[in-house]
């Protein structure tokens, strides 16, 4: 690159930078589009709309009906935001909390009301239609198709009719196929439980031999009434004719809602101001500054020229991710703004890596152009396979996890492809152009000698002990809470459910006021940090959820509200909830995951070409996720819905760091000779990747630590047991994994301990 073209580059790159940079702050467009005040926030930090349905009936429904219906609920209004939350409230109701919305009656007719759905035949037994298709005029002079039945449910009901109801729907899924003109059309695929397999394969069978449908009715109303073209004896059917994707999840989506095993009734509905006050952005935000700032002080005083090209490219970076989460409308909480943070310090590893490399060639006596050159080359493999293996356990999670987990894979994947697209792309244009304007030195680029080998593998015994240790001590603790307190984990209310407590205040109180005047008696009654309040828009109600409330608790509760409160106790009304992450949602979650770990297991068997080096960075995870297990059983950190997070981002960060060392094991062993021992092979890879181990996990630290030192509470149990997976990853990546793979190499297969 000519010095002449590297001034015009880098011109056009700072009006690049700063573009970007002015449209994550303003956006454009009336809407703001891009910047980060559109993008779309949880309940936690925009308030929302919550909604409480009750069950239709005199009898208590049963506990399996009710959470079937809460699962599929959940799926529902995942379409309005992957943060909504659906949960029981006493014993036959249900509320659901859906973040970034406030028009509860828009909300209410697009749900509906849930349980409501028929599929039923063209003509009865006698041969009568049971309803008719024609068309009307709407509000706006339009002709419209309109489809009116000829009979009340109950009497088709009683003469046979009905073929099945939405409860024998197993699924609904809008997609696309290919017709018989080899055409793109839009259709709504069905799945059937045996009941309703069954019964439709009697009522296709009848309905296509005379050509005729059968109408699917929801609400109210006929919202589909699709021609039977084949008798359909699986239990799969296709429904076309949808002229739109769009319409087409309409479709599948009142398909799905209506497929509920119970009938709900809307019983009211609030819209809710955020959980969290202004201070906990603003805090947040202090912990980014501060932490990016000691990251950019880190990167320029370790990599001298190339930290200052980092540091560039992380603005970039920043800026890119705001306007991404805008566009793909990503719901952001608090611990997704934690996420984010997180994810600054880990989108320096990329160039962590680039950079060690250029100083060895450096070091070799390699010239500035050709050591940049070589370095990024080298780099490259490790950078691939550390982030393709993340990748794919993030488009798992995202496919098969549910709420909050589909969202931080979200963000997780963004992020992923962001930090190789800046590393690899703008981290090199920005070092060739300083190169091309005079920046030549081999000084200014660092150099390193080589360092000296560290006897990790005959110690690996010691380290084995230590991890074993630990993992011991958590199980231990973990049997005595579950014998003393009847849980082995300090479950947060979205594992095991609480109290809801509704109360009318004397005045209008803002969340800041609750937080600092309120809470802290709740806190003292409970003996528990986790308290969360909302405030419904518009009036001087709060709710407050906590654990479960004995009853002396809720007397206390009472009294406290209205000595120090003035507030009248009639208006105090408690109700307990159940758990926000359901048991389905567990289970999906720990498949997701196991799905996850297999993939990763597959895809570094067929790079690697040795089935154990993926057994051994599954190995490694699954010890950092038993070490931080037990730091949370020690410790006592609140196991709510950030635990899951926080795991998935130590199981991200650890096989990261583990392939980097991987990566260097089998690129030291293919040019090693036959006589060079393999302890010494793994053992010298672990010594030249020891410097990004060790800085990487600095950067991902300043990050974190800043968390935890501004953070508001909520923030803080987030951070606190990420501090622990870094140091935890660090330290398996390091001592552990190389040794797993050494043993599994001398060990199973291949008995040799030479390097080949």
């Amino acid at each position: 690159m000519k010095k002449s073209k590297a001034i015009i580059y880098l011109i056009v790159f700072a009006l690049v930078l700063a573009g970007c940079g002015l449209m994550s702050v303003f956006g454009v467009g009336a809407d703001k589009s891009g910047s980060a005040s559109s993008i779309k926030l949880g309940l936690d930090l925009a308030g929302g709309v919550s909604i409480t349905y009750q069950v239709v009936g005199d009898e208590k429904p049963d506990k399996e009906d009710m959470s079937d219906t809460i699962y599929k609920l959940q799926q529902r209004v995942e379409n309005y935001s992957t943060e909504a939350q659906v949960y029981q409230e006493g014993d036959d109701r249900i509320n659901i909390e859906i973040p970034g919305v406030s028009d509860a009656n828009a909300i209410l007719e697009e749900l509906g009301q849930p349980g409501t759905l028929y599929f039923i035949a063209q003509k009865d037994s006698a041969g009568n239609d049971n309803y008719q298709t024609g068309y009307t005029i709407d509000d706006s002079g339009n002709l419209v198709p309109a489809t009116t039945l000829n009979k009340s449910i109950d009497e088709l009901i009683e003469d046979g009719s009905i073929v099945i109801t939405g409860s024998e729907v197993v699924s609904a899924q809008a997609g696309s196929q290919q017709d018989k003109m080899q055409n793109s059309e839009y259709v709504v695929s069905l799945t059937l439980n045996d009941t309703g397999t069954q019964a439709f394969a009697e009522a296709t069978a009848k309905a296509y031999a005379a050509k005729e449908s059968i109408g699917i009715y929801y609400d109210g109303e006929m919202v589909s009434t699709p021609n039977v073209n084949a008798v359909i004896n699986d239990g799969r059917a296709i429904i076309t004719g949808q002229d739109s994707f769009e319409e087409a999840e309409r479709l599948a989506s009142t398909i799905r809602i209506g497929g509920l095993k119970l009938e709900l009734e809307e019983l009211r509905s609030n819209v809710v101001g955020a959980q969290l006050g202004s201070d906990a952005i603003r805090t947040s935000l202090i912990a980014a500054a501060v932490g990016f700032a000691l990251v950019v002080i880190f990167m320029i005083a370790v990599y001298y020229v190339p930290g200052v090209a980092a540091s560039i490219a992380l603005c970039l970076y920043i800026a890119l991710e705001i306007i991404l989460m805008d566009a793909f409308e990503v719901t952001l909480t608090l611990p997704g703004i934690a996420g984010i943070i997180l994810s600054i310090g880990m989108a320096v590893d990329a160039n962590v890596i680039i950079f060690a490399r250029i100083k060895e060639e450096l070091a070799e006596g390699k010239a500035v152009q050709s050591a940049v050159k070589i370095g990024f080359s080298k780099a490259l493999s490790a950078i691939l396979d550390g982030n393709i293996t993340t990748l794919i356990a993030a488009a798992v999670l995202a496919l098969k996890g549910t709420g909050s987990i589909r969202g931080f894979a979200q963000t997780l994947a963004l992020g992923i492809i962001l930090s190789m697209f800046t590393a690899l792309v703008i981290t090199r244009f920005l070092l060739n152009a300083f190169y091309a304007l005079g920046v030549q030195n081999p000084k200014a680029y660092g150099i390193i000698k080589e360092p000296k080998p560290m006897q990790i593998l005959s110690k690996k015994n010691i380290f084995f002990a230590i991890s074993g240790l630990v993992i011991i001590a958590g199980f231990v603790v973990m049997g005595v809470q579950q014998g003393k307190n009847g849980a082995p984990l300090n479950y947060s209310l979205e594992f095991v459910g609480g109290t809801s407590t509704t109360v009318t205040m004397n005045e209008d109180m803002t969340i800041e006021q609750i937080d600092a005047d309120v809470v802290p008696y709740i806190e003292d009654i409970t003996g528990d940090g986790n308290v969360q309040v909302t405030k419904v828009a518009g009036s001087n109600q709060i709710i407050i959820k906590t654990r479960t409330l004995s009853v002396d608790e809720r007397e206390e509760f009472n009294d406290v509200m209205v000595n120090n409160f003035d507030v009248d106790e009639e208006s105090i009304t408690a109700e307990t909830i159940s758990a926000t992450v359901s048991s389905e949602m567990k289970s999906d979650a720990i498949i997701a995951i196991l799905v996850a770990a297999i993939c990763m297991l597959v895809y570094i068997w067929f790079r690697f070409k040795d089935i154990r080096f993926g057994a051994s960075a599954v190995m490694a995870l699954l010890h950092d996720v038993l070490v931080v297990l037990a730091f949370y059983a020690i410790v006592r950190v609140s196991v709510g819905n950030t635990f899951i997070a926080c795991m998935l981002t130590i199981v991200g960060y650890s096989i990261n760091a583990t392939i980097v060392i991987f990566d260097r094991i089998r690129e030291n062993m293919a040019g090693m000779g036959r006589k060079d021992s393999l302890e010494d092979v793994v053992n010298k890879s672990i010594s030249q990747t020891l410097s990004r181990s060790i800085f990487t996990s600095l950067t991902t630290f300043f990050m974190v630590a800043a968390l935890e030192v501004f953070g508001v509470s909520s923030i803080r149990e987030f951070a606190l047991p990420l501090i622990a997976g870094i140091i935890c990853g660090t330290y398996s990546s390091i001592f552990l994994a190389g040794s797993f793979w050494y043993l599994m190499r001398t060990k199973i297969g291949n008995k040799e301990n030479t390097a080949k």
